[in-house]
């Protein structure tokens, strides 16, 4: 069976060399369009907490957040932390998920994303021995007065690659 490819996108290599990963992710037109933001993110990528504010744009049809906003803003955040906790020698993807909807969302919605070392180290462990793994990642959509809105549920697919990367090592 075939590996599967997986290389930063080339118009994201040139917004990460042009700009910090904050930046980056905030230049993201869909994010832009939606109110979703960068609020803090850890330089050694053990977390990293966005930010969406309510505007006319990311409401749904009875007032409150839209639900694929929500969901948007949760999407790519565990994938980024392990591909660079994990490094070159490791493909991740997205491999499933699913957002619980608890109680409308509005005003500015926050979600933290995070991976601690004693994590990290037993996904490099798991790889180690089974080569491969899915592992799972919840977090949770808090509003502003630090009420849980949505749960969302990330699977992620975790393989070391068959050889190291070209210049990793």
């Amino acid at each position: 069976m075939k590996e599967p490819e997986q290389s930063i996108a080339p118009q994201w290599a040139l917004l990460r060399g042009l700009f910090s990963f904050e930046t980056a992710l905030n230049l993201f037109a869909p994010y832009l369009g939606a109110g979703i933001s960068i609020r803090a993110a850890d330089p050694a990528y053990r977390f990293i907490e966005v930010q969406m504010r309510e505007t006319p744009f990311n409401r749904n049809y009875v007032g409150s957040h839209f639900g694929g906003s929500l969901y948007s803003m949760c999407d790519p955040f565990y994938m980024f932390i392990l591909m660079e906790r994990l490094g070159a020698d490791y493909i991740v993807w997205d491999k499933a998920a699913r957002i619980d909807f608890l109680r409308p969302g509005h005003g500015t919605v926050t979600a933290r994303f995070e991976v601690s070392e004693t994590e990290a180290q037993a996904i490099r462990e798991k790889t180690a021995r089974e080569r491969k793994t899915d592992w799972e990642f919840t977090c949770s959509i808090l509003d502003e007065q630090g009420r849980e809105v949505a749960k969302v549920w990330k699977l992620l697919y975790i393989r070391r690659r068959r050889k190291p990367a070209a210049g990793a090592g």
